[in-house]
């Protein structure tokens, strides 16, 4: 069965840190190396929106609101992306989606995890 399989969710006073994981199953060495892997968030009352991603060539995009706090990295090994997030504030807080993009599938989606950052 293809799927991804979320874990590293939870609650976090500000200026914490959490790292997210995202692993995938069933899913081929060869489709994992073209694919790009990221994260979506959606927090309550907003559209879902895009927070980082990486390409099969290493390439990284992150929404301005969490440069140069969150890193996005892939464990190619392992066939898992990972979301590192430090200097966490409470507009952080949302449900975040791993994301796996081929062209051999529809996009795939991690079930969720919740991130919650209060004091």
């Amino acid at each position: 069965q293809v799927q991804l399989v979320e874990s590293g969710g939870g609650l976090v006073q500000p200026g914490g840190s959490l790292k997210l994981s995202c692993r995938t199953s069933g899913i081929i060495l060869s489709e994992y190396w073209s694919a790009t892997m990221g994260w979506y968030r959606q927090a309550p009352g907003k559209e879902r929106e895009l927070v980082a991603a990486m390409t099969s060539g290493g390439s990284t995009n992150y929404a301005d609101s969490v440069k140069g706090r969150f890193t996005v990295s892939r464990d190619n090994a392992k066939r898992a992306a990972y979301l590192q997030m430090n200097s966490l504030q409470p507009e952080d807080t949302a449900v975040y989606y791993c994301y796996f993009d081929s062209q051999s599938r529809r996009r795939l989606w991690g079930q969720g995890t919740q991130v919650t950052v209060s004091s």
